[in-house]
């Protein structure tokens, strides 16, 4: 199984992910995760990371695929993933499409979580009260739904064009979540290249 999980911030793409990850047995691949740990070893890549993600803007393309390449290629041949905010742009997502044709590990569906921007900034805001993120603060999470909106937004026509594409409601409990994207994906030949 290879999935993309396209979300807002707040919108539940890492609670999806390992949930589906463990459903399916294909390894869950946080972007955001993977981008901090770079940040948090003080490299001078994980500098320049640091630094985008303190304004809350996204990490420049070519950082991100050279992070993200080896643990895509590796879980591919480990039998699947779960992209979990990546692509974000649509010079990543046509990047990773011709990596992954040329692999043959082209995505089988892209699944877009959505949720109303009041919800998400109330998700956000109750995770740093809890001891979330540096980036969980109320002027950042504004600015990070606003670069949201404008650099991945594009990307959902460009997956439903592909006939990928499944959307499905995040504002609703996380159990339903689960339940209709595993219901969706169920309709799918996940087994073609």
């Amino acid at each position: 199984m290879r999935l993309l999980l396209l979300a807002p911030p707040g919108a539940g793409k890492g609670t999806q992910g390992e949930r589906l990850s463990a459903w399916s047995g294909a390894r869950h691949i946080a972007a955001g995760d993977l981008l901090r740990a770079q940040a948090q070893a003080a490299t001078p890549l994980g500098r320049e990371i640091a630094a985008h993600q303190a304004r809350g803007d996204l990490v420049p393309d070519h950082i991100v695929l050279d992070v993200l390449t080896p643990a895509v290629i590796e879980a591919a041949a480990a039998g699947g993933y779960i992209l979990d905010g990546f692509p974000r742009t649509l010079p990543q997502a046509t990047a990773a499409a011709e990596l992954a044709a040329g692999l043959g590990v082209m995505l089988h569906a892209a699944i877009y979580l959505h949720a109303p921007e009041a919800v998400l900034t109330q998700r956000l805001l109750d995770r740093a009260s809890q001891g979330g993120r540096a980036d969980d603060r109320a002027d950042v999470i504004r600015h990070r739904l606003r670069v949201y909106a404008d650099t991945t937004g594009p990307l959902v026509p460009y997956y439903e064009e592909r006939g990928i594409f499944i959307a499905v409601a995040a504002d609703q409990p996380p159990d339903a979540v689960t339940a209709e994207i595993r219901t969706r994906l169920s309709g799918l030949n996940l087994s073609r290249s």
